[in-house]
């Protein structure tokens, strides 16, 4: 029941925010934040800037991060995925599996979060894979913060700057320099590329 509320209150300042300023709901570039904006807009806005991305491109890791905080407020377990990002804050260790479509990775490796190092972020965008708007080509684009929504613009933006193989390492170079990016991994077909934080393990 909180992490009901919780959502339809964060979606009711999203959708009042839009209403007033559309733009924020279809610019593929970040956005100027009007006075009085609601923290999820707040949120959104500062990781789209720091990734060069849209603010909707946050949108899901700031939610899920957002809900995540309320219900640490009850207990030190908390796991709340969101349409492939993820906040979790867990005393153990835990294994996130990678999906990426047709890739021969897909649902072969992981990447383990260890537990007791308070909230972290793990977010995957897709240019072949799920409804969500990438101009990329990557099956998989996975970040690690401890920003959720950061996590989840930096997923995006790495993504976009995937159509070919040959861009992995590209996009993983881009990630890196983004500060507060702890971990990347990025996948195209038979092909993967990562850097930082990030402990794969077989699945």
């Amino acid at each position: 029941e909180m992490a009901e509320a919780e959502v339809a209150r964060l979606r009711a300042d999203l959708e009042s925010y839009i209403h007033l300023y559309p733009e924020f709901l279809t610019s593929l570039v970040p956005v100027p934040m009007a006075p009085g904006a609601p923290a999820i807009v707040r949120t959104m806005v500062a990781a789209a800037a720091r990734a060069g991305v849209g603010p909707m491109a946050a949108v899901a890791g700031a939610i899920a991060q957002a809900v995540g905080e309320r219900l640490r407020t009850r207990t030190r377990e908390v796991i709340v995925e969101n349409g492939g990002d993820i906040y979790l804050c867990c005393q153990r260790d835990r294994q996130v599996a990678l999906f990426a479509g047709d890739s021969p990775f897909s649902n072969r490796v992981a990447v383990r979060i260890e537990g007791g190092r308070g909230p972290r972020g793990v977010c995957t965008s897709s240019g072949t894979v799920g409804p969500s708007l990438s101009l990329g080509r990557a099956d998989a684009a996975l970040v690690i913060a401890a920003d959720v929504a950061l996590a989840d613009a930096v997923a995006t933006g790495a993504g976009n700057r995937v159509q070919a193989d040959n861009d992995l390492r590209q996009a993983v170079e881009w990630a890196r320099a983004i500060e507060g990016v702890d971990g990347i991994v990025v996948v195209r077909g038979r092909e993967m590329a990562a850097w930082g934080d990030v402990e794969l393990v077989r699945l």
